[in-house]
């Protein structure tokens, strides 16, 4: 008697806490920014262009295969860079919008190192525009000040993604430019 007391209690216990996560963290679904995002999905040609501060420009072809994932939440970025002593390097992105919020969230991570880099919008979505800003996972250190902005040209055969550093003035850099050709 007293196992089926415990076993109804925790039975019960865990339906309580099913309903009080899904009351703390309610399900929502798609919004504007991932019909955007859907938008990206596909199989691209890559051109990177990389601005160095001083000298010419440095380019780098490859691929991306994106794709919208968890029921369509959500853009998936895989990219292969071939570099040009043959070598390549490869790169994930994963991109999301909250309606609640209206902001898109990035996070990226590469085979060149072993940090990861977060960029968020600012709550302002003009339903073509992606515009994230840098953000700081470690507040002691913020490191550099960065905007990226994307869209879709060319009746969405062309993804231009670029991002600029600001220096202390506000003053903007082009430091690398994606142009994506759509297969």
């Amino acid at each position: 008697m007293t196992k089926r007391i415990i076993a109804i209690l925790l039975l019960a216990v865990g339906v309580v806490a099913q309903q009080t996560h899904n009351q703390y963290e309610p399900p929502n679904g798609a919004g504007a920014g991932q019909k955007l995002l859907a938008q990206f999905a596909g199989d691209w040609d890559v051109v990177k262009t990389f601005f160095p501060r001083e000298g010419k420009p440095i380019v780098t072809k490859g691929t991306c295969k994106q794709y919208m994932i968890q029921d369509g939440k959500f853009l998936q970025s895989d990219f292969t860079f071939t570099n040009t002593d043959g070598s390549t390097s490869t790169g994930t992105g994963i991109s999301g919008f909250d309606s609640k919020t209206n902001r898109f969230t990035t996070v990226w991570y590469d085979s060149r190192q072993t940090t990861m880099s977060i960029r968020q919008s600012d709550g302002t979505f003009d339903g073509k525009n992606i515009v994230l800003w840098a953000t700081p996972l470690d507040p002691d250190r913020p490191g550099r000040k960065t905007v990226a902005r994307a869209h879709l040209e060319e009746e969405g055969r062309l993804l231009l993604h670029r991002h600029f550093l600001i220096d202390d003035k506000g003053n903007e850099r082009m430091m690398i430019e994606l142009k994506m050709t759509r297969k």
